[in-house]
């Protein structure tokens, strides 16, 4: 083994040691370990600042936010349209897609696709947001409200999370917003202070 290891140096030894330094220079930082004798490289790779997530901001800001709510609406009422919820899927989070191949989300929203509820609509008004956003966690952020659209008002609960560079849809409740019963009127206390004619 010596022998033969021994003529591959002797034949390629300088170019194979350059390119072992190059490669491992290349890869990460190189250890040297001494094992009977012998040196022995091995790479270890680190993580570099360009690999990892870009970090979430603060929070959206409110165009954002009108943004995130309207463009979910108009992919929804698209995937409602056509029976095709490919791009809602493909342009959501990775957990989003994970959790929901095309035939369940075509389940999911066939009660929404039943309704016939125009969800385009709410391209025309601005949502009202019932609830502050909220942060689920640093990189997820909640956001509850509706749109006042006359007669079927759109409620929304959506779960957008943080991924490549960008807000991503994780969760969605989409619906009519359903309209409070009218108030009773109060029953009529008999007066007391009266007295009947006879």
């Amino acid at each position: 083994m010596k022998e033969l290891e021994g003529k591959m140096r002797a034949r390629h030894g300088i170019a194979l040691e350059r390119n072992l330094w190059r490669a491992c220079a290349l890869a990460g930082t190189v250890l040297l370990l001494s094992t009977g004798g012998n040196a022995m490289a091995q790479v270890t790779r680190q993580a570099s600042p360009a690999q990892k997530p870009p970090a979430p901001p603060q929070g959206p800001g409110q165009l954002e936010l009108l943004k995130l709510v309207w463009s979910t609406m108009v992919a929804v009422d698209n995937a409602n349209t056509s029976g095709n919820y490919s791009v809602l899927r493909d342009n959501a989070a990775s957990g989003f897609q994970m959790a929901n191949d095309q035939a369940r989300l075509t389940e999911i929203f066939a009660g929404l696709r039943g309704s016939r509820l125009d969800l385009a609509n709410a391209l025309l008004v601005a949502p009202t947001f019932t609830a502050e956003p909220r942060f689920l966690q640093p990189d997820v952020i909640q956001l509850q409200g509706v749109f006042q659209i006359r007669p079927n008002p759109i409620r929304f609960d959506l779960i957008y999370q943080w991924e490549q560079g960008r807000w991503k849809l994780f969760g969605i409740n989409v619906g009519p917003l359903e309209a409070a019963p009218p108030p009773q009127p109060a029953p009529q206390q008999p007066d007391s202070g009266k007295r009947g004619s006879r």
